[in-house]
Parts: C-alpha cells; sequence; structure tokens
C-alpha cells in the first residue's frame, strides 16, 4: 500500500527535505502520497475522514483529535521546541533577558496562527502563568500573522521558526524569546498515524528510518538543507532557509523522556483551558516500540 501522508508548509519537517531530495525514499518500496494541509486541525479532520494514514503534526492538535475518540497514536518525534516570540518591541529581550515578565513587558498584541496549536496553547500558557497585559490573537493561518505584523495590527507574533525568521528578514523584527525559554522541550511536531496501521510493522519500521535518515541529515548539513529546501518551495531563499533552520535545530525521530513528559503536561493544560473534556492517558498518545528499534541509542535533540 502506498502511504497517504498528510504534510504542513514547515520547511524544517523532514517531509519537506524528502520532497526536496527523493533519493531519501528510494528505500521506501511502499511509496508515499504527499498531501499538504494548512493546520493541524485539519490534519486531524482528514484523519477522522478517513483520508489519511499517516502525518506530520504537533502533537495538542492530535491530542484532542485522541481525546474526542480517533484512534491515532504518535510513533515518533521529529523536532522539539518549535514554538518562537518575535516583536519590534524588544528594549528588554533576550538574550540581555531572561526573564520572561521584563521580555514581555513591551508586547501589546500578540498574533499566533491557529486555536489550539501548540503556539496557541503555549502563549495562552505563559501570558497567564506570568500575569503578563498582552492581548493574544488568533488567526487561522501563519501569513496572516505575517501580513498583520506588517501592517502593524499586532505588534508580536507566536509561532515556528519560521514565522520568526519572516519577521526579522522582512519586517523588521528581533526574536525576542527563543524556544528554549517557552516550554523546554516541547514537541514541535511528530508522526501521528491511524491506529490500525501498526500491524504494518515493516513498512512503518522502513518510513521511520528513512525519517531519521533526513533529520540527520537536518542536523548535519543544515547548509545543505538550506539550497535544496527552498529549491523545492521556490518561495523562499536560501538566505530564510538557513535562517529558520539555526533557530531551534533540534531534530531527531526518537521520542525521548523529556519530549513525552512535555506532550502530555501540555495536555494536562489543555484539559484546564477547555481544549479537551477529559485527560488523555501516555499510552493512548504514544506507541514506542517501532521507533525504539529503529533508534536504540539515546536521542539527539541535544546536539546542535
Amino acid at each position: 500500500m502506498r502511504l497517504r501522508i498528510g504534510h504542513l508548509s514547515t520547511l524544517y519537517h523532514t517531509s519537506i527535505l524528502m520532497m526536496a531530495k527523493p533519493e531519501f525514499l528510494k528505500g521506501f518500496k511502499a511509496g508515499a502520497d504527499w498531501r499538504l494541509f494548512g493546520t493541524g486541525p485539519a490534519i486531524v479532520k482528514a484523519f477522522d475522514e478517513g483520508a489519511l494514514d499517516m502525518a506530520y503534526i504537533g502533537l495538542p492538535p492530535a491530542v484532542i483529535g485522541i481525546a474526542g475518540g480517533l484512534p491515532l497514536k504518535c510513533i515518533a518525534g521529529g523536532h522539539m521546541e518549535g514554538t518562537v516570540v518575535a516583536s519590534r518591541n524588544y528594549s528588554h529581550a533576550w538574550p540581555t533577558e531572561t526573564d520572561i515578565g521584563r521580555i514581555f513587558s513591551e508586547c501589546k498584541i500578540i498574533g499566533v496562527p491557529g486555536t489550539g496549536s501548540i503556539h496557541d496553547l503555549i502563549i495562552k500558557d505563559t501570558v497567564e502563568k506570568y500575569g503578563l497585559k498582552a492581548m493574544i490573537r488568533n488567526f487561522p493561518w501563519a501569513d496572516q500573522v505575517l501580513e498583520a505584523f506588517v501592517k502593524r495590527e499586532v505588534d508580536t507574533v507566536c509561532g515556528t521558526p519560521a514565522l520568526a525568521q519572516a519577521v526579522r528578514q522582512f519586517a523588521d523584527g528581533a526574536i525576542i524569546c527563543p524556544p528554549s525559554l517557552l516550554w523546554p522541550g516541547n514537541p514541535s511536531y511528530g508522526i501521528v498515524i491511524k491506529e490500525p496501521l501498526l500491524k504494518e510493522r515493516g513498512m512503518l519500521s522502513d518510513f521511520l528510518a528513512v525519517h531519521e535518515e533526513a533529520s540527520r541529515f537536518l542536523r548535519g548539513h543544515r547548509a545543505e538543507a538550506a539550497r535544496l529546501i527552498p529549491a523545492y518551495m521556490g518561495v523562499v531563499d536560501e538566505e530564510f532557509a538557513a535562517g529558520a533552520l539555526s533557530i531551534s535545530p533540534k531534530y531527531c525521530a526518537a521520542l525521548s523522556p523529556l519530549y513525552v513528559d512535555c506532550t502530555m503536561r501540555l495536555s494536562d493544560r489543555q484539559l484546564e483551558l477547555g481544549y479537551i473534556s477529559r485527560p488523555v492517558k501516555m499510552e493512548e498518545v504514544f506507541d514506542f516500540e517501532i521507533i525504539r528499534e529503529v533508534h536504540p541509542e539515546p536521542d539527539h535533540y541535544s546536539l546542535t
């Protein structure tokens, strides 16, 4: 069977690299049909409609689906700490400051892509936890957040490294709070499947081996990746890709203890914020067997 794989346009996901460098998939006999989506919730909806077998997706939207009864499982990681804050108000900002309250003291309106996305969840938790005065404004698409920033409808953005790179490269902004200060270890995205697919262990093992090979390429050959990805995507240049890939270079296929623990703490916060109506258990979210066979060594998230 050919895998129907949902993906986003996020340039640091290995899906984009696999499409930019098809040689990665030469050994994957099943084959892949790539299907582009704009948001994680749209991917969850496609899973529910039976249109996908696998997807690259942030864990909070997947958890919303799981809590609602969808039989999904995360079988591998991919990237950690992919939520970044950038602004034009940065007289008090990282790296000279590490106090969240001072960093955000000049922020008035924070634009965030997606309601229920990991970026939405993390920034809402941060605003509440530190008693910040900034208002959060959600947009369906990251492009709309950037447009609002350019038009000065928001003064701060919270989203992917690509969004932060766009703000600093094209809109006279700067990163004021790096991923490491916002929920350290948060699961930027993972490989999620429909649970019945677990019976195809050989095929999944083959794909995760390719996924880890591509993750290794992002870790060790970022300059080459920054050349390949924009050549394939056609909408960003090499400078943009290099900047985005370097903001939070924590690429690995493993499901590390920190990755898993942070996912479950985020799910608890989802419950508190009303995004899910019941608690979810770790075994509902993760299946570790295949990735532990493919990636038995310690995780590589700490390598930069």
